[in-house]
């Protein structure tokens, strides 16, 4: 059985990311999301094993401890981390698995899975993004500034990622991701490993 490869997948809030990544994975077989622990209460509709593993602090910091995590970090006042186990069974199986994640956390998961593959997702403006935040009529202009600031700020990151993709219309995006996926599948050790009964009965 092949090795699943894992996508790395960052963006600045309110530039679509979680969209495009869940008709990724509705469109394409063979592909998971990722499913993170974190302390973050639930929110209505989430549900426990398919949107996060939700814990307290107590027992993530213990998993902390004990090296879970294959990734950790604090944003917004919440611990989010990728279990290293739950992902490997995903790998080892076969599956392709999309890991979204801020730019410090794939920087970490990049050190520690060299066949990983990074993407990141910049919006077409600065104007576009301020309006994606303000549009979802959720926060303060305070809080939308400071998301604003902080946006900024990890889009700087973009370069040390693998491939870059623009959400300005979200089908061209889509279209994108997918075409980062097919290209990966078509490595020759990917289909090697996938074509394996193919390529013996062939003789080669």
């Amino acid at each position: 059985m092949s090795q699943g490869l894992l996508y790395i997948i960052s963006a600045a809030s309110g530039t679509g990311k979680t969209s495009l990544v869940k008709a990724l994975v509705g469109d394409e077989h063979g592909i998971q999301l990722s499913i993170s622990y974190t302390t973050r209460k639930s929110r209505e509709a989430e549900v426990e094993g398919k949107d996060y593993y939700f814990t307290d602090e107590k027992q993530f910091q213990q998993m902390v401890k004990q090296q879970a995590f294959l990734e950790h970090a604090h944003v917004y006042g919440n611990y989010y981390g990728t279990s290293v186990e739950k992902l490997n069974e995903k790998l080892n199986a076969g599956i392709d698995v999309i890991l979204e994640i801020d730019w410090q956390g794939a920087d970490q998961v990049r050190k520690r899975i060299n066949n990983s593959r990074s993407i990141f997702i910049l919006p077409p403006s600065v104007d576009a993004l301020r309006e994606r935040l303000e549009s979802r009529g959720q926060d303060s202009q305070q809080i939308i500034d400071g998301r604003m600031e902080t946006a900024i700020k990890e889009m700087m990151h973009y370069y040390n990622f693998d491939y870059l993709v623009i959400n300005d219309q979200f089908e061209n995006a889509l279209n994108d991701l997918k075409s980062i996926v097919r290209e990966n599948q078509l490595q020759t050790n990917h289909q090697r490993l996938n074509n394996n009964e193919i390529i013996k009965n062939l003789g080669i």
